[in-house]
């Protein structure tokens, strides 16, 4: 004879029994759904990938170009090791957007349209420039040690004679450590506020009264009627030049297109021209020398 079962103990079991069919079919739906995929470019990467993901070595020729461009375009703000700039730029290391990116797809949206409302700017880059800065960027190691926490005691780890050998053979076309420089290092004494200034001279004023520590930027002006005036540019846009005559007056100039001619000269141009072609030794070793320049 079979035991009777009480109306609340056939209640309980039913539950049960409800229960564990909720739970099987969750499995199976789980199970049946795809790989999760990134959100987008906010997020960039599946959560359950690596959250540092190690990357196999780029090509070599690749990665150096990428140097060059980030070094020249990105470096005064982000570092040159990406780990974060003086002029406030974030550390791209650690960045989700970086983290998930692969060849460059997710960071060219950021670098072609900026950052509104940040000193980030929009750079006309091609994908094959962005995708050689990418290259660049994720060839540094990335982990949950941060390393940009642990800063050096001074930057100056170079070797003072290897950058006088440097400076002769890069630098001294156009300065001099006996004339304009001379006593370069009482005048800037932070190293890294110095190896800026000869880096990147138009983010780091020389503190000497003199603007960029150096002269500004002048413009020629051909007029329709061939008469050409010179003078210290002091604006240029789509619509009017200005410059500054050697008497101290100010002249305007209505632009229309290509009239009047307008030829700057840009006394930091070869700044950055060189700036893509220093190698890490040598950016040490010459500011290693500048500051022996009492």
């Amino acid at each position: 004879m079979s035991p009777v079962v009480s109306r609340r103990s056939r209640m309980r079991i039913a539950m049960a029994f409800a229960a564990g069919i909720v739970v099987l079919a969750a499995t199976w739906i789980q199970a049946q759904a795809p790989p999760a995929r990134g959100g987008g470019a906010g997020q960039g990467r599946a959560a359950s990938a690596d959250p540092y993901p190690q990357r196999p070595p780029a090509d070599p020729a690749v990665v150096a170009r990428g140097r060059a461009l980030f070094t020249a375009q990105c470096g005064a703000c982000h570092g040159a090791d990406a780990r974060g700039g003086e002029n406030g730029g974030p550390n791209l290391l650690r960045s989700q957007l970086v983290l998930g990116d692969q060849n460059g797809e997710l960071i060219a949206e950021v670098v072609r349209t900026g950052r509104p409302g940040t000193m980030m700017p929009p750079m006309l880059l091609s994908n094959a420039q962005v995708a050689d800065i990418a290259a660049y960027i994720h060839s540094f190691p990335v982990g949950g040690a941060d390393a940009a926490r642990d800063r050096p005691e001074t930057i100056v780890v170079g070797r003072a004679e290897a950058g006088r050998a440097a400076f002769q053979a890069k630098c001294a076309g156009c300065h001099s450590a006996t004339g304009d420089l001379r006593g370069l290092a009482e005048r800037v004494t932070d190293p890294k506020q110095l190896q800026d200034f000869w880096l990147m001279p138009s983010t780091a004023p020389l503190k000497r009264g003199r603007g960029n520590g150096g002269t500004p930027s002048t413009a020629t002006v051909t007029l329709a009627s061939g008469e050409v005036i010179n003078g210290r540019l002091t604006r240029l846009d789509d619509f009017v030049v200005t410059i500054v005559l050697s008497d101290g007056m100010t002249r305007s100039f209505t632009r229309k297109g290509a009239v009047p001619r307008v030829e700057i000269r840009n006394p930091l141009q070869p700044h950055k021209d060189l700036l893509p072609k220093y190698t890490d030794p040598e950016i040490h070793d010459i500011t290693a020398y500048l500051v022996t320049l009492q």
